[in-house]
């Protein structure tokens, strides 16, 4: 090692010199032409090293690379605008020692290294596998040419050799400095050796890439080759620069969204799981999928409610005709959550409603939640929940089963993409188990306020809050909800409409509606008075509209029939004509006695397509007391009708009857309609009231219906569907209702001008319904 020797120094730019090579090099800077010129006017001995950062037009000491290379000026050569150009040759590796920054040009104090010999076997063992390694390189790299390998295979010193490889090895600059770093020359070949290994290893690869590539392009052009060969790389990479976009495209997801910290840390994890997995193995598409879940949720997503009560009011009056208790429950919700929302420390601590909307087909549960989030600006969502029996439909599959996905809860959320839309969780009631499990029962959890906010889903594994959401439920019967989960909702019954309120949903909405989609106006379709009400009464039968609507679209449709066929430019049906459009009617309503008769007894009934009457018979025979029913009367009514037996033998005094009038005649009770099955409590006082009028042959009042069930001691009990009741009675004239006392507060649910016609008659006992209703 020779020391301290002074010499200009020459910064290198994104290149650097290795001893024993010659090379030209142009300088421009002032500073490197001055010391070049210094160089020329000494021992032409210069100093070579690169710099550290390349942008940098006056480096410092700490800007350039400690190692550099001792060179000679060859040549100079005095070029255009100031600039040199120069040839070099590479001497020997020196270290800086020491740093003059003169006014011209930098001087720096070098320590020179000269390679050490070694002859050992070792050495030359290592010497010979780096020169086969370099051969097996030049062979497969067609840019060295062949005669490179006679000058190197010449070579006997082992530090030169090593040098004069790596010159010819198109390296990073990094790796090329750690190279010249290497003073021992044994550390230098080990090191290069490893650098041939790696290289030769990507050599064969290109050379097997661009094989394969070359057998598909034959013709074709230089660009399409170019995207051939990109796609053979990726193939034989397993697509690694495909993934790496696909990965940088979840992270800007990731950082772009409002995500809770939980989530963010399981999608880190699962992105760094899929960067280490290749693409061909089958966990990397299921990964792919989960975080494509994750990052579609909306965790922290929410729509800003719009409230104002009067235009909320405006819009569920707009859509829907009656089902005040539904529209008022709904106002409420909107009024208190417009004052929770006044006050930010109250807001997060209220819960959205959970209603349960229970009533017969087509009477308009599902179109009111689709109104209701109309009404409060919310998305709407819907899922059927008919003929589910497996509990992940709702939870989710775990996401050890092949094709395993979250359930409808988060995928309607993530179809909605908000956390708080109106949830509509149709025909909760039609629900089934088998062995899989009771969804009914994982339905507690999504449904139950108080643990709905950390719901799970197998699939997604975290908590997602669903607290938020507006949850509207239906059902025809509500005896098929199990009682945990009904006891969670609140339960708003929605009976049958009754013929007026079908009335008005034909005028107001469904022929409006039927007209515009069979493509007719106003006035090329009218209807006259009557009709409707005709197409109700005996077209349909039925506690919606959905038959009453399509009848009504039948009629529009021959109506525009006629009209392209040029019969007509308008059509206007009457009742005369209805049956020139839907044929004959399909029902008729039974009809009450005109006059009063002994044994007919008129009672009223409720069924799922409204209410109707129930005209009652009995006939009193010789026999031997037995007590016939016909008319396909199921249990209940059977068994009212022996406690109504039983009550009148324990009166024979009071009505004149013979104390064993039951041994010697039979009494018949006949409901007429016996293909229609009849039961229910509520026939009780109307089919005792019959067999006492003909036991004791007094008539009963034509103008009187009832309904009402007894006990044997003559107490009347309450009843249900009290409205339906009381206007198929109204609609066949009757003028009296007589019904149980514990019923008067149901009389408000009747429509006020049907109540102002009717007169009502509450009563406690069977004594009071006679005393009524016998005459003479």
């Amino acid at each position: 090692m020779k020391e301290n020797c002074k010499m200009p120094l020459l910064p290198l730019r994104g290149m650097m010199i290795f001893p024993y090579m010659i090379i030209h090099l142009d300088a421009g800077r002032d500073r490197s032409v001055a010391a070049l010129e210094q160089a020329m006017l000494q021992d032409h001995k210069l100093f070579l090293s690169a710099q550290k950062n390349a942008e940098l037009d006056v480096p410092q000491r700490d800007d350039v690379y400690e190692i550099g290379t001792v060179v000679e000026v060859r040549q100079l050569l005095k070029m255009p605008g100031g600039a040199l150009r120069v040839l070099v040759e590479g001497l020997h590796r020196g270290r800086i020692a020491g740093w003059n920054t003169l006014e011209k040009y930098d001087e720096v104090v070098v320590d020179e290294y000269a390679d050490a010999i070694d002859g050992s076997m070792e050495m030359e063992a290592l010497t010979r596998t780096v020169v086969h390694e370099f051969e097996e390189w030049v062979k497969l790299n067609k840019k060295i040419p062949p005669e490179t390998l006679v000058s190197v295979a010449i070579i006997e010193d082992a530090g030169r050799l090593s040098d004069l490889i790596a010159s010819h090895m198109n390296l990073k600059l990094e790796d090329k400095q750690a190279l010249l770093e290497l003073v021992d020359v044994k550390a230098r070949l080990e090191r290069l050796y490893a650098i041939l290994a790696r290289e030769l290893e990507v050599a064969e690869l290109e050379r097997k890439i661009s094989t394969q590539v070359r057998k598909q392009m034959e013709k074709i052009q230089r660009e399409y080759y170019l995207r051939e060969q990109i796609k053979a790389i990726q193939k034989e990479l397993g697509d690694k620069d495909g993934k790496q976009a696909e990965i940088e495209e979840y992270r800007s997801k990731l950082d772009a969204g409002q995500y809770p910290e939980n989530v963010r840390k399981v999608v880190d994890k699962e992105i760094h799981r899929m960067e280490t997995m290749s693409n061909l193995s089958a966990e990397t598409s299921v990964i792919r999928t989960y975080i494509d879940w994750l990052l579609a949720l909306p965790w922290e997503t929410e729509t800003a409610d719009t409230i104002n009560l009067k235009k909320a009011a405006r819009v569920l009056e707009h859509d829907h005709y009656g089902l005040e208790k539904v529209k008022e429950r709904i106002l409420e919700y909107l009024a208190v959550h417009k004052l929770a929302s006044e006050q930010p420390e109250e807001a997060g601590l209220m819960k959205a409603p959970i209603l349960c909307l229970v009533g017969p087909p087509g009477v308009g549960k599902t179109s009111l939640a689709a109104s209701v989030a109309r009404a409060v600006g919310r998305k709407f969502v819907r899922a059927s929940l008919g003929g589910i029996r497996d509990e992940a439909e709702i939870r989710g599959h775990r996401r050890t089963y092949v094709g395993a996905m979250p359930g409808r809860i988060l995928e309607g959320l993530r179809t909605a993409g908000t956390k708080n839309p109106v949830f509509l969780l149709d025909e909760v009631d039609k629900l089934d188990m088998d062995y899989k499990g009771d969804p009914s029962a994982a339905l507690l959890e999504v449904l139950d306020p108080a643990q709905n906010k950390t719901f799970s889903d197998h699939y997604v594994e975290l908590p997602f809050d669903l607290s938020q959401v507006f949850w509207i439920v239906t059902a025809n019967n509500l005896g098929n909800i199990p009682r945990a989960l009904r006891d969670r909702m609140e339960i708003i019954l929605l009976s049958s409409y009754t013929e007026q309120e079908k009335l008005e949903i034909a005028k107001r909405y469904l022929l409006l509606r039927q007209r515009r989609e069979n493509g007719l106006k106003a006035q090329e379709l009218t209807l006259a008075n009557g009709v409707l009400s005709r197409i109700i009464a005996e077209y349909t039968r039925e506690s919606g509209v959905r038959e009453l609507e399509r009848l009504i679209g039948h009629i529009c449709r021959k109506a525009a029939r006629r009209i392209v066929e040029g019969d007509a430019k308008s059509v206007r049906v009457t009742v005369s004509q209805l049956e020139d459009y839907l044929g004959r009617p399909k029902f008729t309503h039974t009809k009450a006695e005109t006059e009063p008769q002994v044994g007919v007894c008129t009672g009223m009934a409720w069924t799922e397509v409204g209410g109707d009457i129930l005209p009652t018979e009995v006939t009193v025979l010789k026999g031997r007391g037995k007590l016939i029913l016909t008319g396909q009367l199921g249990d209940v009514m059977q068994e009212s009708a022996q406690a109504g037996l039983s009550y009148i033998r324990s009166r024979v005094q009071q009505f004149n009857l013979p104390g064993d009038f039951y041994e010697k005649q039979d009494i018949h009770i006949h409901l007429p309609e016996g293909a229609i099955p009849k039961d229910g409590p509520s026939a009780g006082i109307t089919m005792t009231t019959a067999m006492v009028s003909a036991l004791t042959h007094k008539t009963v009042r034509s103008d009187v219906a009832m309904t009402g069930e007894i006990t044997l001691r003559g107490r009347v009990l309450p009843i249900g569907g009290l409205k339906e009741k009381v206007l198929a009675a109204y609609r066949e004239g009757m003028h009296t209702i007589i019904l149980p006392k514990d019923n008067v507060r149901d009389i408000e649910d009747i429509p006020e001008n049907i109540r102002a016609r009717l007169e009502f008659v509450p009563v406690e006992n069977m004594d009071e319904v006679l005393n009524h209703v016998l005459e003479n």
